[in-house]
């Protein structure tokens, strides 16, 4: 279970776009090479409107024009920081187990500081 999920709302901690917040679109899990270890790299998120780049695309028939295309870059997982749907800063999750309607176990994200609850029981 990750910490960082699609739709959280997160906060740039390191880079050139410090201190901007955004929704993020994708997690980007690194790859593993077949010995459980991660390959080069770390995870990425791509969060809305935030490190953007520019792509020199070539037409594609009727499909694509060509063009300059702005889109969004991967930011390094660490990077990021969860923002409190509460507080609006940024936070520290944690995992909790806990007992659903039908007497399953099951693991959500808490903030450490407040043990508020990130994800519907």
């Amino acid at each position: 279970m990750r910490k960082i999920k699609k739709n959280d709302t997160v906060i740039v901690t390191a880079g050139k776009e410090i201190g901007k917040t955004g929704k993020v679109l994708r997690v980007i899990e690194a790859k593993l090479d077949g010995k459980k270890a991660p390959a080069k790299g770390a995870d990425h998120v791509i969060v809305e409107k935030l490190n953007l780049i520019k792509r020199h695309t070539k037409a594609r028939g009727t499909q694509r024009q060509a063009g300059i295309v702005e889109k969004e870059a991967p930011i390094a997982i660490s990077n990021v920081a969860l923002v409190s749907p509460t507080t609006g800063k940024a936070v520290r999750v944690g995992f909790e187990t806990v007992e659903d309607a039908k007497g399953n176990q099951k693991k959500i994200r808490v903030v450490h500081k407040t043990g508020e609850r990130l994800d519907p029981v």
